[in-house]
């Protein structure tokens, strides 16, 4: 302890926290925690305490000596017995520059935290990268708000709360026992509003229970997000569910059948769900709190009456209450959703929340199977589940699940559930009655008139007591008592098969009331209180369930009351008193300690939800107010105080009150010390704490009524699933329950078998690096890692700690053994480390559970929607034990070579992008307010050869990574593909085409060596080449003004500067030419594991045209070089000489028989292809307008395209022009760590196209599971930036852009909007295509429905062949030039095809595809049926079925955005026009087939003129 003068810092003066000299501090040794604090005063009069404040106010600071001061600038501003700390530091506490401090160096677990929580923002952090930061962190001080870096700075968190000892602390040391939680306030949050019966009626205050809802919790949930920042992407949806009276089926008209469904008591129904907003994120979201209420004052008129039809009687339709309505359902469709996240991985967020909003009070009638469901998958896939009630807190336990009873015996009970899986919160506004303080918690009954009483509600009419307790009353205390009397009570075990669903009668409670405390005695002494009368009758099979020994049963699972893991119940279990749950507990899992470890330790030592108080204080030890540092309580104080867990043979002990354990007691451990006999409570997220009847979630005082109710935290910042838990089973579970398989991994030996077959440049992982790979995958797979008690060798289990500090890692491999315990569910993994050796051991349940597969139909109304359609979801329970662990385990082994490749099973993650020109005028005309859209024009030639030239570039530098090597003097003109266009226009262009190209492209290539990832130094410098860049940007911007008028061939010297080729030059003169260091190719340098002149294909065609007499179009170009490939001159870069020379981004080299030391490929395609993306580029196809030669001189075709008639008109049409040739996809290595921020080797890999067409969308698809996801997102964002400097813009699209609901991958919120076309307005006198052939009509439709879009600036994405090749239809996928509206035409398949039988289908006969009812039409056909199934007979006319699918792009965030007046007001204004249009308001549509017309008469004309010549 030494006392020292304060100074403070600046972050710039010095990146540490605290400066000390050594000298001064001769003790303290790099890596020692400090305290640093004010000395408390010496002298005791007034004015000394006010001095002490700051000490009284502020805790004291603890930081870590990380350095000595080696700047001598430091040293000098640091006098003697000075130290310096960080001013915000400082500020935060309290301590006072210049004042004396006192240091003194403390023992870190005198200062160690039970737990820690990190929040982190727009960000993606995975599972892996969470594990491995925390490990970063072992041993080091950390401090409220400290910011932490990780990778390089590329995962950033910052330090929220932390605990220790029971209590909030500011700061401490992060050990490996210390549970580190991590929050996101960038999350995908899923709200839903139960618009249930209740929402209507009024609450205490007189306010509608709607008006509570979202003029108070969401208001104000809105207001915390904006107070702390939080940006989530949020979706509200409006949930309801309408019973219809009605007896069988027959009594509804037709179009109400196709989404009713019937529940267990026969009743029919249908649910309901308004998207009010979808995948939104909003700074400030009042405004979207008017937009709900507008839903709201017609949302209930228009679900009651939405099958209305004049002239129609339909049943009458209610809607139900909160108890009764669809909100299992309504998680599933969230999980739906959250299951898929690996799919469009979203880069700037992290975390998955479903809130569900009702008015009612927290009790659910739910079906039993969808529970299990329901349950499993909200705890498999760690989601976080609020439910936030407005309704009062009943005094009975809550959440309650009410099953469904399905039997019809008159005395079953009602069987109930509490779900540890949901996060309850109760909602109470902060108002006040002048005259009262007093709460109700039941609400009161409704009074009913007395001749109606009968009628409507026989459940509220009163029955003579006798009957009532007989038929109603069931003693719950007496059955458990009846239940538990063996010893073997805490080790209720049930089957886990199926059959046994429905044996156990079930007793009936006909009503709620409850039973004062005669008529319980009463009840009790009544014969029927007696519950083994009727199991005796049922079961008789087994007299006592309870006592069979448990190698017949399940292991791990717990009585039903728990849900039970998802296994059906034993006939017998302890039913739950809802009023009094401690009296159950149940066996602990490992489902119930999944959540467990984001919760802090309480005072009594027990993980304590900080929501939950009690209204009454119980104790005089432990205070019941807040202290005032924090609106939240500290504590929580349950009556009677809190149980230790040590479990006792009786089930008695359980009830008595234990002793309390000590507020400061830290031994109390979290998880029970020995795992096979401990017992958790049934109610409650934590199973530690016990319900009371005075335990509220909303304090209410005397004088306050604090709003404090709702777990704020976990709506503002919710937390992520913990990586660690703490459940293991015992020894003889294992033995019984479990089927163990084991398997082996020698990374050395497996790398050996493939090392001949790899790329020299890449190192195989080490051992110990695979081992940390296999913990990395299965905790990204959802994995936890177990935290084993230090007495676990009891159970007969050799474990050491999970403790991963960095310096065992890296400890020769002789070192003693390392093992890791992870779970998930009832599956169980032990990875171990012994030498060179890693074992696999996997416990699987003996007994798993069976696959549910739950079908749901249901009716949405997604926003820009007319309607609420009808759709369907299937809800199915993942079999988690399935996944194929050792082929990933060999993956990960072999880093990722082509040995093992990725299968869609293993649950990769994945980004699809589009590559789309970067600008079209057109967007900004719109932006800028012109009228209308469809204002797009054609791509010209020039457009087409940017796009290639773009994407030539950016595969070459941003997807391959080439450098290039410089000639000395050498000015490079357009080393860019020259446009296809003269394959498919008419001669005489080519030339100007040429020089067009040669104008324009330039600038695009001028910077090939320059490379922009932050790891690749450029190759070139110096002022030149400045000068270069800015001459190129002028001759950009000229060429983009004269590219029409050029002409004549440019002047030979702005292209030349060596000599010309003659036309007659022999192949050997070629290859010298392409040598010449100063005229000839530019290559590839050689360090890049390529062969010594390596070219690219493009360049090489390029260099011809320019260097070569006579060859002006890329066919003669590519013949030259064929023929040099044929005559072994060049060669593939991989060495295989079968590999044809074509026109794209192909690596070729020039063979050098002479040189025998260079570079020699291994001959190997598979390999290189694994190593480098090449890709084809092919003539762009002009909607099907290209010339395409025949030899055969058809005049009529030939003026068609060259007048400019539109496809649709044109006398020969080929609507499959876009199918020639199936789109062929691969996939590439892809090193994502380019700049070598992650503590361990990160790869991915690349899907893409094989061919490239200019006016086509060009797909990638990077993929990954060893790569941290913000280390993709840097990696990305170069891309992103790089395209945009090639001429392109790089657009991420969804796995699945249309979300068709009969996709089984599918959004079951999101759904594409049908935009009908209006042909009849087209039809007033005749049938439109009359005039050609019967047989074009369904393909010239097409065609004219593909021109609409094209004038809309959509362009054609080529889509994978479908699976089916016999499909009725083809659908047509295009993208808007902006990225951000898909659109869907389908049209009906023709005549297969034999050049390509992939993508073949049925022969169809022609005529209107309307007529043909014996065709099954594709899904999509059937979506459009359905979209127009209005309300008019003549919706259901045949040709309305004619239009388009229109979708919008939700993974365009504002970070993908390259033109930011791109917004939602464009895209709106976008659909508006669109719709307009093929609606043919003001004409539109009529003027526009007019016009075409004309044309297509102008084009007749002329063609007679030129036959007459």
């Amino acid at each position: 302890m030494k006392s020292f003068r304060l100074i403070v810092h600046q972050k710039n003066f010095s990146a540490e926290d605290l400066i000390i000299n050594s000298k001064d501090y001769p003790g303290a040794s790099l890596g020692d925690v400090v305290e640093i604090y004010h000395p408390p005063p010496e002298d005791d009069n007034p004015r000394s305490k006010k001095k002490s404040e700051p000490e009284e106010e502020y805790p004291r600071l603890l930081l870590q000596v990380k350095a000595f001061p080696d700047d001598s600038t430091q040293q000098i501003a640091l006098q003697k017995d000075t130290i310096s700390v960080e001013q915000s530091i400082a500020q935060t506490f309290g301590l006072q520059p210049y004042k004396n401090v006192i240091i003194r160096i403390v023992d870190p677990p005198d200062v160690a935290l039970d737990s820690i929580e990190l929040t982190f923002k727009d960000q993606y952090m995975g599972r892996s990268e969470m594990w491995r930061l925390k490990n970063s962190l072992i041993n080091t001080c950390v401090y409220i708000k400290k910011n932490i870096e990780f990778c390089g700075g590329a995962v950033r968190c910052q330090v929220y709360e932390m605990w220790s000892l029971g209590d909030r602390v500011a700061c401490g040391v992060i050990t490996e026992d210390t549970k580190v939680v991590f929050r996101s306030s960038t999350s995908m949050v899923y709200l839903f509003l139960q618009m249930s019966s209740e929402m209507w009626d009024f609450d205490i205050y007189g306010d509608l229970y709607f008006e509570k809802a979202v003029n108070g919790f969401l208001a104000d949930l809105f207001m915390k997000w904006k107070k702390n920042g939080s940006n989530h992407e949020v979706t509200i949806v409006l949930f309801s569910r309408t019973f219809y009276e009605a007896s069988s089926l027959e009594v509804f008209p037709l179009h109400m059948r196709e989404c009713l469904q019937k529940d267990y008591r026969g009743r029919y129904y249908e649910d309901f769900y308004r998207v009010a907003v979808q995948n939104e994120r909003y700074d400030d979201w009042s405004g979207i709190l008017v937009q709900l209420r507008r839903i709201f004052s017609e949302y209930l008129k228009i679900v009651l009456e939405y099958h209305k039809r004049p002239g129609i009687d339909i049943p009458a339709a209610t809607n139900s209450t909160a108890a009764q309505g669809n909100f299992l359902e309504v998680l599933n469709m969230s999980l739906n959703v959250f299951e898929k996240h690996y799919l469009d991985r979203s880069f700037d967020r992290t975390g998955q929340l479903s809130v569900v909003v009702t008015p009612g009070v927290g009790v659910f009638e739910v079906d039993r199977e969808l529970t299990n469901i329901t349950k499993q998958r909200i705890i498999d896939n760690g989601v976080g589940s609020d439910l936030v009630c407005v309704g009062e807190q009943p005094l009975h336990a809550v959440p309650l699940l009410k099953f469904h009873n399905k039997d019809t015996h008159l005395n079953v009970p009602d069987d109930y559930s509490m779900p540890h899986w949901i996060n309850l919160s109760f909602y109470s506004t902060n108002k006040k009655i002048a005259y009262s303080n007093f709460i109700p918690r039941i609400k009161l009954p409704p009074h009913l008139p007395s001749d109606d009483e009968k009628k409507e509600s026989p459940k509220n009419k009163l029955v003579p007591q006798d009957d009532y307790i007989h038929n109603s009353f069931f003693d719950y205390d007496a059955y458990d008592a009846q239940i538990f009397q063996l010893p073997h009570a805490h080790t209720v075990h049930e089957n886990s098969s199926v059959n046994h669903h429905r044996v156990l009668p079930r007793y009936k409670r006909t009503s709620g009331s409850l039973l004062d405390s005669h008529e319980l005695i009463k009840g009790q002494r009544r014969k029927m209180s007696d519950p083994d009368v009727p199991h005796r009758i049922d079961s008789n099979a087994r007299s006592e369930p309870i006592a069979i020994p448990p190698a017949a049963v399940s292991p791990i699972i717990s009585p039903h009351a728990d849900g039970s893991e998802g296994s059906p119940p034993l006939e017998s279990r302890a039913l739950i008193n809802p009023f009094d749950p401690s009296h159950v507990t149940i066996k602990l899992t490992s489902n119930r300690r999944r959540w467990t470890h984001i919760f802090p330790k309480g005072p009594t030592g027990v993980l304590i939800q900080q929501h939950h108080y009690q209204a009454i204080p119980a104790q005089s030890d432990l205070p019941a107010t807040e202290d005032g540092s924090n609106p939240k309580l500290d504590r929580m104080i349950s009556s009677g105080s809190n149980h230790s867990f040590s479990a006792t043979s009786a089930l008695h002990d359980y009830c008595k009150k234990r002793p309390n354990s000590q507020t400061n007691n830290h031994s109390v451990p979290t998880a029970p010390k020995n795992p096979s006999k401990s017992l958790t409570f049934l109610w409650g997220a934590t199973g530690e704490q016990e319900w009371t009847p005075a335990l509220t979630t909303a304090v209410n005082d005397v004088l306050i009524v604090a709003l404090i109710g709702v777990d704020w935290k976990s709506l503002t910042i919710p937390a992520c699933l913990p990586i660690t838990t703490d459940y293991f089973p015992e020894k003889r579970a294992l033995q019984i329950d479990y089927v163990v398989s084991l398997y082996s991994l020698l990374p050395d030996s497996v790398n050996a078998d493939f090392a001949q077959l790899r790329s020299t440049s890449k190192r195989p992982l080490t051992t110990v690096e695979v081992f940390k790979e296999l913990i990395s995958q299965r905790l990204a797979q959802g994995f936890q890692l177990i935290l084993m008690a230090n007495n676990a060798d009891k159970i007969g289990i050799n474990v050491l700690n999970p403790k991963m500090r960095a310096s065992v890692v890296r400890t020769s491999v002789t070192e003693s053994d390392e093992s890791y315990y992870l779970s998930i569910g009832r599956l169980f993994h032990k990875i171990s480390l012994s030498g060179n050796t890693i074992s696999v051991t996997r416990y699987r349940p003996r007994h798993p559970y069976p696959g549910f597969n739950y079908q749901y139909r249901y009716r949405f109304h997604a926003p820009h929607h007319d309607t609420y359609e009808e759709s369907y979801a299937s809800f199915t329970t993942e079999k988690l034990e399935h996944f194929n662990w050792n082929y990933l385990d060999h993956y990960v082994c072999t880093g990722g070579d082509t040995e093992f490749v990725l299968v869609d099973a293993l649950k990769y993650w994945r980004f699809r992008v589009y590559l789309l020109p970067l600008n079209n005028t057109a967007n900004k005309k719109i932006i800028d307010g012109a009228e209308h859209c469809d204002i797009y024009t054609a791509a010209t030639p020039t457009d087409h050869q940017q796009m290639v030239d773009g994407l030539l570039k950016f595969i070459e530098t941003a997807v391959n990574k080439i450098k290039r090597t410089l000639p000395s003097k050498k000015t490079r003109k357009s080393l860019s593909v020259i446009n296809n266009a003269p394959l498919v226009q008419p001669r005489r262009n080519s030339m100007s085409n040429f020089s067009q190209n040669v104008n324009c492209s330039s600038p695009f290539r001028e910077r090939l060596g320059s490379n922009r990832l932050s790891d690749r130094p450029r190759p070139r410098s110096g002022s030149k080449v400045m000068e270069r860049n800015r001459t190129s940007q002028s001759s950009e911007s000229q060429s983009s003004s004269e590219s029409q008028s050029h002409d004549s061939y440019p002047d030979e010297n702005t292209i030349q500067s060596g000599p010309c080729l003659k036309n007659a030059a022999t192949n050997p003169e070629i290859v010298e030419a392409m040598k010449n260091p100063l005229s000839g190719l530019m290559f590839i340098c050689a360090q890049q594991n390529l062969p010594c002149s390596t070219f690219i294909a493009a360049d090489a065609i390029n260099w011809l045209m320019l260097r070569m007499e006579g060859v002006t179009t890329v066919e003669k170009a590519v013949q030259i070089m064929q023929s040099l490939h044929s005559e072994n001159l060049i060669r593939h870069a991989s060495g295989d000489p079968n590999k044809p020379f074509l026109f794209g981004f192909f690596l070729f080299y020039i063979i050098d028989k002479d040189d025998k030391d260079s570079f020699q490929p291994c001959g190997d395609f598979q390999i290189f292809e694994n190593e480098w993306l090449e890709v084809e580029v092919k003539s762009a196809l002009n909607w099907g307008l290209s010339v395409v030669s025949t030899g055969l001189d058809v005049p009529n075709t030939y003026c068609d395209r060259k007048y400019g008639v539109p496809h649709f008109l044109c006398e020969d049409i080929n609507v499959e022009y876009a199918e020639i040739d199936s789109v062929i996809y691969k996939r590439m290595r892809l090193e994502t760590d380019v700049a070598s921020k992650s503590d361990r080797v990160e790869w991915g890999h690349v899907r893409y196209q094989t061919t490239f067409m200019p006016d086509q969308a060009y797909e990638l698809i990077v993929e990954w599971l060893t790569s941290s996801g913000s280390i993709v997102a840097e990696l990305l964002s170069s891309w992103h930036r790089k395209a945009q400097t090639c001429g392109l813009q790089m657009i991420p699209i969804p796995h699945d852009p249309l979300a068709l609901p009969y996709s089984n991958k599918s959004d079951p919120l999101r759904g594409p909007i049908f935009v009908p076309l209006n042909i009849k307005c087209l039809e007033e006198r005749d049938r439109i295509f009359k005039e050609f052939k019967d047989n074009t009509y369904l393909e010239r439709l097409f065609l004219l429905q593909e021109a609409i879009v094209q004038r809309f600036g959509f362009i054609n994405c080529m889509l994978e062949p479908p699976n089916n090749p016999d499909a009725t239809s083809r659908e047509h996928q295009y993208v808007h030039c902006t990225g951000t509206v898909f659109v869907l035409i389908s049209r009906p398949a023709v005549k297969p095809r034999s050049r390509v039988p992939s993508v073949g289908s049925k022969n169809r006969s022609t005529g209107r595809f309307s007529v043909h009812a014996d065709v099954v039409p594709s899904p999509h056909e059937a979506y459009i049926t359905r979209h127009v199934s209005g309300k008019n007979k003549d919706d259901y006319d045949n040709s309305r079925k004619m239009g388009f699918l229109w979708s919008w792009n939700h993974m365009v965030s504002r970070r993908w955005r390259t033109n930011q007046g791109v917004d939602n007001n464009f895209q709106t204004k976008l659909l508006k026009d669109f719709r307009e249009f093929c609606g043919n308001v003001n004409d539109r549509l009529r003027v526009f087939w007019e016009e075409s017309w004309v044309t297509k008469e102008n084009a007749s004309t002329s063609t007679d003129n030129y036959l007459r010549k």
